[in-house]
């Protein structure tokens, strides 16, 4: 069985599908199965996702009647087999490392819920979108109590950056409410996070956001109709409240949870040219050039260009820069600084520059160092989850660099780099 079901409802989708199962197929994780369920399409999406099925094992085409979005996410949810649960919508997509960040994040805390930052993405803009500021796990309650400031957030109401537990679902039976045209999503999150006492936040956007929902009214809704189905869902939000929380707790948190009744779904949109918004691919390394020969300058050139990728990555979830997670990695691969003037040439700083660097991190709790005596640094228990997500982010690139290799030819890699690295080194110490 795979470890994770990737759920997919599209209709009449056409002009955007193969990009999201794009997305999906160029994952460095990749024990999962792809659930791409046609609603009743009119278009050519159904003729897409066959075609998807055909060219690769783990995605199935599930053809159904028109019956909505909720009733297609509920059927996929029947079929499903993984481990885990992960939903995407198809115009929109993730990152290349997105379903690897889900999985370690719940295997490695035992999370019952992982939720992640993610991309808004307007005419070509992008920035990024979350509401808790630091990583880590949280309680059913401490979650709860970030949910209640803010709980009209696209962070808190979608499904599509999180990570659920496919036991727990099938367990409780958790389904989306097909009656509802509105927060259907919201609702079955809370209905899950009931029965969740580990979340985990995750601070890495992992999906690229840009379909445009109508508005209520737009949907053929009066405003008598919007405030009675809101009603409706203060209802259920006001039950969970009432569960997660003591009697104390709860009447403290009363004006903050009446509060959703005059707030309004959002997810801040993105505005050009301001601090946060890049356009759309400036917001990670990538290559556009293509070598003439493979040699050891264009190797190191990827390699430089991924590394730049992973750490961006990095650099999102402990909010450091790309010469911090630069220094980081460093430290966990050689442990030590023998030489200053070396360490700041790999930094392309001065050294000046590196011991302020490590001084920074050493305010930060990452490392530690002798006073006046900055080549002592070495990471602190504090940078431990730091490292364990460096260590992760070198396998994942293993993993890209590696693609397709056979098994003969991956068991010759590490002895052929090992003699690389030692001409190499030997060839420096002269």
């Amino acid at each position: 069985m795979p470890k994770v079901s990737i759920i997919i409802p599209a209709y009449n989708a056409e002009k955007v599908l193969a990009r999201c199962l794009d997305s999906v197929l160029a994952q460095t994780f990749t024990d999962f199965e792809v659930l791409v369920m046609d609603d009743g399409s009119k278009d050519g999406t159904a003729a897409l996702c066959d075609a998807y099925a055909a060219k690769d094992v783990r995605i199935r085409a599930v053809h159904k009647e028109n019956s909505g979005v909720s009733d297609t996410r509920n059927q996929a949810l029947s079929l499903a087999t993984g481990d885990y649960l992960q939903f995407l919508d198809a115009d929109d997509w993730i990152t290349p490392e997105a379903t690897a960040l889900f999985f370690h994040a719940a295997e490695t805390n035992r999370a019952d819920l992982v939720i992640s930052d993610f991309y808004r993405v307007v005419d070509g803009w992008t920035a990024r979108k979350g509401s808790i500021d630091e990583e880590g796990l949280l309680t059913r309650e401490e979650f709860a109590s970030c949910m209640a400031k803010s709980p009209a957030d696209y962070y808190y109401g979608v499904i599509w950056n999180k990570f659920f537990r496919r036991d727990i679902v099938e367990h409780y039976h958790l389904r989306m409410d097909e009656k509802l045209r509105w927060c259907e999503d919201f609702i079955f999150n809370m209905e899950y996070i009931l029965h969740a006492e580990r979340i985990f936040v995750l601070r890495a956007p992992t999906y690229y956001y840009v379909k445009t929902e109508g508005s209520l009214v737009q949907q053929g809704l009066n405003i008598p109709n919007i405030v009675r189905m809101k009603m409706n869902v203060l209802n259920y939000y006001r039950d969970f409240y009432k569960k997660v929380f003591s009697e104390e707790e709860y009447a403290s948190h009363r004006p903050e949870i009446y509060g959703f009744l005059l707030d309004y779904s959002h997810d801040d949109g993105v505005i050009p040219f301001l601090p946060g918004s890049k356009r759309l691919g400036e917001e990670k390394a990538f290559a556009a050039h293509a070598p003439l020969s493979a040699n050891v300058w264009t190797e190191h050139y990827y390699v430089e260009r991924l590394f730049r990728r992973y750490a961006d990555t990095i650099g999102a979830r402990f909010d450091l820069e790309q010469r911090e997670i630069a220094a980081v990695m460093f430290l966990a691969n050689f442990e030590k600084i023998e030489s200053m003037r070396e360490f700041a040439e790999y930094l392309n700083s001065t050294q000046i520059g590196a011991n302020a660097l490590l001084e920074y991190l050493a305010l930060k709790g990452y490392v530690r160092t002798e006073l006046g005596q900055p080549e002592s640094a070495v990471l602190t228990e504090k940078a431990e989850e730091l490292k364990k997500a460096v260590l992760q982010a070198e396998e994942e690139a293993e993993k890209t660099i590696y693609q397709g290799f056979t098994e003969e030819e991956m068991q010759q890699q590490p002895e052929s780099r090992l003699r690389r690295m030692e001409n190499m080194r030997a060839q420096l110490e002269r």
